[in-house]
């Protein structure tokens, strides 16, 4: 096994299409935690996960999953690693049942009585045909398969949206128990930065293809408020010390990604607390002001 201290390293990435350019991006997945990767639809998220997989060619740039190169190691890597995507990639026809035995043959540590727990414990009916399943069931479906081969990174695009929050909650919980062994890792993207609070030790923000911020979740939360002011008092604010304001005929609501400093730069200043989805729609607006 090879020894590793992230479970994704990416390195100036680069990919470009017409219309859109994936710009030479850099983070890395810690062995051991579960990274949110969150941005607006057509961010670049799924343009990411897809150069991951090795399913399109990036233009430059380096990726290793588990230590390895994901290019000159796909099959040893893809053995070791489950993608969970928004819309399910098994045929309408097929049902549990038959899907345990095609993995049987694709992954060599496929652990059949595994899978079958979470078929029963996710109330999934072997035999019925996958067609005939709620998007929820697909999705735990997957789920189930993901977790039955011994992955040690699980790549999830998009994996809770449109689900009902009793079922994404179901599904939150089953990742923080597979976090619980800490050789395991997982890159979760998704445009619901409420569930990512819950569970995501760190978090990258990702926008019209480049990277605006990554680290640690609580640290990125802490260290970022929302600074209240009168219109009037936005020109006392050094523009370095602002990501972007929202400005109303009231007033003037400014994110501030350094809390400690500006509270001493600036006397007598309110700032409230901030939540990742209000950082994320700060930083897509960044250098242009709202009205």
């Amino acid at each position: 096994m090879t020894d590793y201290k992230n479970a994704i390293e990416i390195q100036n990435l680069t990919k470009k299409y017409d219309g859109f350019t994936l710009d030479n991006i850099s983070f890395n997945v810690p062995k051991g935690s579960i990274m949110g990767f969150i941005g607006q639809n057509g961010a670049g998220k799924t343009t990411t996960i897809k150069l991951l997989l090795n399913l399109i060619r990036k233009d430059s740039g380096t990726i290793k999953m588990l230590g390895l190169d994901n290019t000159e190691n796909e099959a040893k890597v893809k053995e070791q690693i489950a993608a969970v995507f928004d819309e399910l990639p098994f045929h309408d026809s097929l049902n549990a049942k038959h899907l345990s035995v095609i993995l049987s043959d694709i992954y060599e540590k496929w652990d059949k009585n595994t899978y079958y727990e979470y078929l029963d414990r996710f109330s999934l009916p072997r035999k019925k045909k996958i067609g005939e399943f709620s998007k929820g069931m697909k999705m735990k479906l997957q789920i189930a398969a993901a977790l039955s081969h011994n992955a040690k990174l699980l790549i999830m695009d998009e994996a809770t949206t449109g689900l009902d929050p009793v079922v994404r909650n179901e599904i939150l919980d089953i990742f923080l128990e597979y976090l619980q062994d800490e050789s395991n890792s997982i890159l979760l993207s998704s445009h619901i930065t409420t569930d990512l609070e819950k569970i995501a030790d760190n978090v990258t923000f990702i926008d019209k293809g480049k990277i605006l911020l990554s680290g640690e979740k609580d640290k990125i939360v802490e260290d970022h408020a929302v600074l209240k002011c009168r219109k009037s008092d936005l020109k006392d604010i050094d523009p370095a010390d602002i990501i972007s304001s929202r400005v109303t005929d009231f007033g003037a609501d400014v994110m501030i990604s350094d809390r400690k400093n500006l509270l001493k730069k600036y006397s007598g200043i309110t700032v409230d607390d901030t939540t990742l989805e209000e950082i994320m729609l700060f930083y897509v607006k960044k250098g242009v002001q709202q009205k």
